[in-house]
């Protein structure tokens, strides 16, 4: 699944190139529209004719009017129920007038009258199956739709001061949403943003993601303190864990890489970042391109596993962050996207290289969807981990959200 570039923008060439890359393949009877208007009726109709066609037309001794029996099961694969039992029933008009028209000692007769009617039930049978699975299919779509829009909900343009971009690709094709989350938090007390990964996939990762955003959206807009917010994460993790745990599962070892950042309104020229093990983010700007220490802190779930005495949580670092900077925040979807060659995805020198040449390269969406066309490239569309691209920076009044 892709979601595209939020706040403008759409999914374009490289996605086009590489359908895979987290998109799903549509129903048939949505393939097989014109302008809004079902044509999978046109199909089975044209090898109707056919068949017909070719029989009269054709020598004594190459009948081929049993043939039509193929016309109710194409059209069991394409088109509606009652669409299905019309050619069936079309199918045995056409095969009684064309066989008629013979002598009667060309005819095919009933045998194979009888060969299209069962046909025609088993092919209309058939069809009531397929559309019953097509429903079961849209209904989980509308399920995932509602999961993936609380997990990775819809931010608003310009949400808390920020010009913001995002992208998610899903390694599954049949995916919604995965472990990688992101939100942005307005608050009385500054912006909070958050991007993370969490360790594994499936449900399991959907559920400690939902866990944590719902706690980064409370504690991000309460508590005045950075540093809370992060122990207020590091502790729900844990309780999500001992809940996983008690209901007997194997999965409840889960961990996740987290970037926590704080834009104080005190300090406009400036971020607060929270490392929990995460890749370091990326500022982009008119002065080009530098990456923020790391900061060495353990991802959120491991504190436990520091020695007795010294700090749980990674400090809370502040770092000059000035207009027109961006900053880039992405998961290991990114940094560990192979090329045919085994080499990983070279985000810094790419980015670097990009800003370079084209300042306004920096803007978020512009930015994000360099990053996202650039890791389709690199892997051909082959993506072995989920793959978020999140970028902001602040509104200023001299400043335009490219």
């Amino acid at each position: 699944m892709t979601r595209p570039v939020t706040g403008g923008g759409g999914m374009h060439s490289l996605l086009d190139r590489y359908p895979r890359a987290g998109r799903r393949e549509a129903l048939p009877h949505q393939m097989l529209r014109v302008r809004g208007r079902s044509v999978a009726w046109v199909p089975p109709l044209l090898l109707l004719l056919g068949i017909a066609v070719v029989d009269v037309f054709t020598p004594d001794d190459f009948r081929i009017i049993s043939w039509i029996v193929l016309v109710p099961g194409i059209a069991a694969a394409i088109c509606g129920v009652w669409a299905t039992a019309a050619f069936v029933v079309l199918s045995l008009l056409t095969y009684l007038v064309v066989d008629s028209a013979w002598p009667d000692e060309f005819h095919v007769g009933l045998p194979d009258l009888i060969l299209i009617a069962l046909g025609g039930l088993l092919a209309t049978a058939a069809c009531a199956v397929r559309i019953r699975g097509e429903e079961r299919i849209l209904r989980i779509r509308g399920i995932a739709e509602t999961i993936r829009r609380t997990v990775l909900r819809p931010l608003p343009a310009r949400w808390g001061g920020l010009d913001h971009a995002a992208v998610f690709l899903a390694a599954d094709t049949d995916a919604r949403v995965g472990g990688d989350f992101y939100d942005i938090q307005p608050g009385p007390h500054g912006t909070r943003v958050l991007v993370g990964d969490v360790q594994g996939k499936g449900l399991g990762a959907v559920e400690a993601a939902a866990a944590l955003l719902g706690t980064f959206r409370e504690a991000g807009y309460h508590e005045p303190d950075l540093a809370t917010v992060a122990e207020r994460l590091e502790a729900r993790i844990r309780r999500h864990r001992d809940h996983v745990a008690a209901l007997g599962r194997a999965d409840f070892d889960r961990f996740a890489t987290a970037v926590l950042l704080g834009f104080p309104p005190d300090a406009t020229d400036a971020v607060d970042v929270v490392n929990f093990g995460h890749d370091p983010p990326l500022i982009a700007g008119p002065q080009g391109v530098r990456t923020l220490p790391a900061g060495g802190g353990l991802p959120l779930g491991l504190g436990d596993l520091v020695p007795r005495g010294a700090p749980t949580l990674p400090p809370v670092r502040r770092f000059p962050f000035v207009a027109g900077e961006t900053l880039l925040l992405t998961t290991d979807g990114v940094t560990e996207a192979r090329g045919p060659d085994d080499t990983f995805y070279p985000l810094t020198v790419e980015v670097t290289r990009a800003v370079t040449t084209d300042p306004r390269t920096a803007k978020p969406r512009r930015l994000v969807a360099f990053v996202r066309d650039g890791v389709l490239r690199h892997s051909r569309g082959h993506l072995e981990d989920d793959t978020t691209v999140f970028a902001v920076r602040r509104i200023h009044s001299d400043s335009g959200s490219g």
